[in-house]
């Protein structure tokens, strides 16, 4: 198959999209794809076929190792914002980002690995307007302090549970290299004692022997 296809088959003989993934195509419900990445590409290609920015959503983790099994991909107008108390009388109120808009897809991991859709809202409560290829990084950069604030927040509070995790790790791992430790102690005692109980029989064997 050539690099610039957009599909391949997959195991149990459903479509599953690559990482290059196709704009022109609707996603729906039972939709492969080989990784969480591909999806996410794929999405984004299609918003901006569309006429939308993606967001990057909530998502889920396994319980058994920790990693995302689940993903939420949605219109970056998705839900409102939040109200603030206003600081100043004379600041020039923000441009509404947020419009409770309720289109996503969900994409759920597989035992077999794959990443399946599992659910799609196409409808969007707001007009869309279709992007230049080259106007993209413009629309990316354009976004306002709020949302900027909001991916900031949600950055650092997923950091600090990697962190959190990763000392957990560490504590698991420092427990299991001293119980290593311990076990390799005692059995070098063990080993020790047994060869000091050889030379013993070894000596009373010798001396009779000599008398």
């Amino acid at each position: 198959m050539s690099k610039d296809e957009d599909v391949i088959e997959s195991s149990n003989g459903k479509d599953a999209v690559t990482s290059e993934g196709n704009s022109d195509m609707e996603p729906y419900v039972g939709m492969e794809f080989e990784s969480e990445e591909a999806a996410k590409v794929f999405y984004d290609a299609y918003a901006t076929h569309l006429g939308f920015i993606m967001r990057v959503d909530a998502f889920r983790r396994s319980m058994r190792d920790g990693k995302v099994v689940w993903r939420r991909l949605v219109c970056n107008k998705e839900g409102f914002r939040k109200t603030r108390p206003k600081r100043s009388e004379n600041r020039k109120p923000r441009a509404i980002t947020r419009e409770g808009c309720k289109a996503m897809i969900v994409v759920k991991k597989e035992k077999s690995g794959k990443w399946i859709v599992t659910r799609f809202v196409k409808e969007h409560n707001h007009p869309l307007v279709v992007t230049p290829a080259n106007g993209r990084r413009t629309v990316l950069l354009s976004q306002t302090p709020d949302e900027k604030d909001v991916k900031i927040r949600e950055l650092t509070a997923e950091l600090q549970r990697e962190r959190k995790r990763s000392a957990a790790y560490q504590e698991q791992l420092d427990m299991v290299l001293r119980e290593m430790e311990e076990h390799s102690n005692h059995l070098s005692r063990n080993i020790d004692g047994i060869v000091q109980s050889v030379k013993e029989i070894e000596s009373k064997r010798v001396a009779p022997s000599n008398s």
